[in-house]
C-alpha cells in the first residue's frame, strides 16, 4: 500500500513577526507604548492583519498581540528582551518565545499562536523540501544570476576599480563572481539535469 503524501506546514508561507520590521517601524523606541495594526498580504490580497502593542516603558518590555484566529479571539503577551551588542553600539532586541523560552528574532504563526519556530513540529523551510538535486541547480543559477546582476555595476558612472594604486574591494567581489561563472562548464550543468 503506498504511502499517503504528507504536506509539511511551510514556514515560508505562515505569518511571521519580525524584530526587523517593529524595529524599522519605530515600535522598540526606549520607553515608549505604541500601538499599531501589522497586515500581511500576498499579490495585493490581505492574508491576515493583528493590532499590537509595545511597551517599552514597563520594567519588563513586551507586545500585546490581539487577533481573531478561525473567529476565536486571541490576546497574549510576548516579552521582549534587550541585549547589549556584542559591537558595543546599543542594544538588540529580541522575542522571549513563551512555549520555548528561547530568544528569536522572528515568531511564527502556526495553528493561531505566535511562537519560536522550535515549537511547532512537523514545519519545514521551503528550500528544505527539495530533491539534493534542485537544490544544487538552484545554487548554481543563483550564483550565475548573481554574477550577471554584479557585472552591471562595473559600467555605473562613478564605478572605481583602483584606489590609492589598490583594487578596491567592491572591484574584487565583481572579479571573484565572473571567475566563479566562467568555472562552470557545460558538464556540471548537464550533469544536474541528466542524474
Amino acid at each position: 500500500m503506498p504511502k499517503n503524501y504528507t504536506f509539511p506546514t511551510l514556514y515560508d508561507e505562515v505569518l511571521q513577526l519580525n524584530i526587523t520590521k517593529l524595529k524599522e517601524w519605530n515600535y522598540l523606541n526606549s520607553n515608549q507604548i505604541l500601538s499599531g495594526t501589522i497586515t500581511w498580504s500576498r499579490n495585493e490580497n490581505k492574508r491576515g492583519s493583528i493590532s499590537i502593542t509595545v511597551n517599552t516603558k514597563s520594567k519588563q518590555p513586551y507586545i500585546e498581540l490581539d487577533y481573531n484566529y478561525k473567529d476565536k479571539p486571541q490576546n497574549y503577551k510576548v516579552n521582549l528582551i534587550c541585549i547589549p551588542s556584542n559591537l558595543g553600539k546599543g542594544y538588540v532586541w529580541y522575542f522571549l518565545c513563551a512555549k520555548t523560552n528561547k530568544r528569536c528574532r522572528k515568531l511564527y504563526s502556526v495553528n493561531g499562536m505566535f511562537y519560536h519556530r522550535e515549537a511547532f513540529k512537523g514545519c519545514m523551510y521551503e528550500s528544505q523540501t527539495y530533491s539534493k538535486k534542485n537544490r544544487d541547480s538552484n545554487k548554481l543559477f543563483l550564483e550565475y544570476h548573481k554574477a550577471e546582476k554584479i557585472q552591471t555595476e562595473l559600467y555605473e558612472k562613478n564605478f572605481k576599480k583602483y584606489y590609492a594604486g589598490k583594487k578596491t574591494r567592491r572591484y574584487l567581489r565583481i572579479l571573484e563572481a565572473i571567475q566563479y561563472t566562467e568555472r562552470i562548464t557545460f558538464e556540471e550543468i548537464e550533469r544536474l539535469y541528466l542524474n
